[in-house]
């Protein structure tokens, strides 16, 4: 995935500059764009020598559920006239990192065997940006092998108190 990230990095980082002014909703469509160009339909339709830029553009417009703005239409053109539209998840990947690290946080994904209500969920968070020390935006995954507890990942760092990751470790210590 390193030649992927090589291929984005430009792309999110002219994206970042240029959008500077509002860079949630320009994560917002750049996420949706992400989303519609994962289809492999769509790639194979988009790598097809006989489909024209114009025709590639106005399929992946007329999928998004919202219009894109002026900026985003001229990102668009330019990752398809340079036959970019395939590495425009990590495009997205790229820049929300940017995006996370002007405002100094991170994402997180909490996986849980049950659902979170709303208020555990606040003060989970309160708890885990004291232990991460820093700002997180959570994204709740549920997840029935844990049996019960959690297990966080914030990049390459995860806190794992679920159930299982205990019995695993019970499992390893009489095993041993």
């Amino acid at each position: 995935m390193a030649e992927l990230a090589t291929i984005a990095r430009p792309y999110a980082e002219a994206l970042y500059k240029a959008v500077q002014a509002d860079l949630e909703t320009a994560a917002i469509w750049l996420n949706e764009l992400a989303a519609i160009v994962d289809d492999d339909t769509l790639r194979q339709f988009a790598n097809n020598p006989k489909t024209t830029d114009a025709q590639v553009f106005d399929l992946v417009t007329g999928v998004m559920k919202a219009g894109l703005p002026e900026k985003g239409k001229n990102f668009l053109r330019t990752v398809i006239e340079n036959n970019r539209i395939g590495v425009l998840p990590e495009i997205a990947v790229l820049f929300k990192a940017l995006k996370n690290a002007k405002s100094g946080s991170s994402d997180a994904v909490v996986y849980s065997a049950f659902p979170i209500e709303a208020a555990a969920l606040a003060d989970l968070a309160v708890t885990l940006e004291k232990l991460f020390t820093r700002k997180l935006n959570l994204a709740v995954v549920l997840d029935a092998e844990l049996i019960g507890g959690i297990r966080v990942a914030v990049g390459d760092e995860v806190l794992d108190t679920s159930v299982k990751a205990r019995l695993d470790q019970m499992k390893a210590a009489l095993t041993a």
